[in-house]
């Protein structure tokens, strides 16, 4: 304690030494003040999101990665806004102002020390007890008005609203105001129209707020989700469900077995899209083979990816690999999508597989259980193109960079086709 205490008098003084004489210093004329003050608006802001976002991560409205990333973007933003600004103009001193804070500082850092540090080592656990066990409800729905007040009090759009009014609507849902999340999620959409992510979040909300009914718009919002990312699992078991609810349990069957070959293997989500399938299978008649998440978990990489059907005619099947000289260009990490789409009209996949370049080469059949919709099949067309590209991203959509490979027209019923990926997107 002693040791503590003398080390703190030493840094105590120090800082002090230091602030003394540029505090002593003229303080900036009028216009300089204002580019400061600015910058402290914009910090303000800044923190403000901090809060939000911790409050979202202890609400359970995102996860540790989640955090981090966006955690991480507000802090380079208060980077930039903590950079030096012009040299300032010398005008008047602050005699007052730095006597005063020559005498606030040891009381503020004892303050800051008692909301931060360790207070156990002052005080006995009985004396802390009551700050355990996190923040509390209050506490996280004050955050998040706050957050709702300032978005709502802007008179303009800026740099990020997009995140924070979706970060909004995600705590608000956790807080399970769902018409005010499905309002927030809205004002991300019109700033960020193409984001699927968030087409499926506000789907998932709005089915919430009527009754967690998916038929009708949130159904419709999910399907649109499914053309920009057809690889979007909430999106793709949310359409499952509106299909169901609509007793269309053939499509139902199609979309739900589609997230259960992406959801993770063993996870309770995938427990729950297993039993789903099984009554949309039954409700449409047919047999329900064995669950793919099982027949995943036994086979080794490089094994077929989908059971035959009983239509060989509308499969499609052979091996991926990669170019010798692209090789190196590619972490074992990275997304590798195999798809098949309609040579001639729209280019949304007929069938879709996602893995990564640690499978390759990798033993692929595409058939009609992938597909997105009835219309949208292989079955349905005579000829298709087969493709695989490689994601570092992850994201479904192409993007410049990614290392690509094609082979077709082929016709439906082809068997060891050799696809190589020996391009890279422009």
């Amino acid at each position: 304690m002693t040791l503590f205490l003398l080390s703190f008098a030493a840094l105590t003084a120090l800082a002090i030494g230091l602030l003394l004489p540029t505090l002593l210093r003229r303080r900036p004329p009028a216009a300089d003040a204002a580019a400061v003050d600015a910058r402290r608006a914009n910090l303000q802001i800044l923190r403000e999101q901090l809060h939000a976002l911790d409050a979202e991560q202890a609400a359970g409205a995102i996860d540790a990665a989640q955090h981090a990333a966006a955690r991480a973007e507000i802090e380079r933003r208060a980077i930039d806004e903590e950079q030096p600004a012009p040299a300032l103009t010398v005008a008047t001193r602050s005699t007052g102002t730095a006597v005063g804070l020559g005498l606030g500082i040891p009381v503020f850092a004892f303050f800051v020390y008692g909301l931060l540090g360790n207070a156990d080592a002052f005080f006995p656990p009985a004396a802390s007890a009551g700050a355990e066990g996190g923040m509390t409800q209050a506490q996280v729905e004050d955050m998040v008005d706050r957050l709702s007040k300032r978005l709502n009090g802007q008179s303009a759009p800026q740099e990020g609203d997009a995140q924070a009014w979706a970060m909004l609507a995600r705590s608000q849902a956790a807080l399970e105001r769902y018409a005010e999340s499905s309002a927030a999620y809205q004002r991300a959409r019109d700033l960020a129209p193409g984001d699927a992510p968030l087409m499926a979040d506000h789907a998932d909300v709005m089915a919430m707020v009527q009754g967690q009914r998916v038929a009708g718009e949130p159904e419709a919002l999910a399907l649109r989700a499914l053309q920009i990312d057809p690889l979007s699992l909430k999106a793709l078991a949310l359409a499952g469900s509106g299909a169901f609810e609509r007793k269309d349990f053939a499509a139902a069957a199609r979309l739900w077995a589609r997230a259960l070959e992406l959801a993770p293997p063993g996870s309770e989500f995938a427990a729950g899209i297993a039993s789903s399938l099984k009554d949309a299978r039954a409700g449409a008649g047919s047999p329900a083979p064995a669950a793919v998440a099982v027949a995943q978990a036994s086979a080794g990489p490089g094994a077929p990816t989908k059971p035959a059907s009983a239509g060989g005619a509308a499969q499609l099947s052979g091996t991926v690999q990669i170019s010798g000289t692209l090789v190196g260009k590619a972490l074992p990490t990275d997304t590798l999508f195999v798809f098949a789409r309609a040579a001639q009209g729209p280019r949304m996949p007929l069938a879709i597989l996602k893995h990564t370049v640690s499978d390759l080469p990798l033993r692929f059949t595409l058939d009609d259980s992938s597909a997105m919709s009835a219309e949208m099949k292989l079955s349905n067309f005579s000829s298709v193109v087969v493709g695989a590209r490689i994601s570092r991203s992850g994201n479904a959509m192409p993007q410049s960079g990614d290392l690509i490979g094609q082979i077709g027209p082929v016709a439906p019923g082809s068997t060891q086709l050799v696809l190589t990926i020996d391009g890279v997107q422009p």
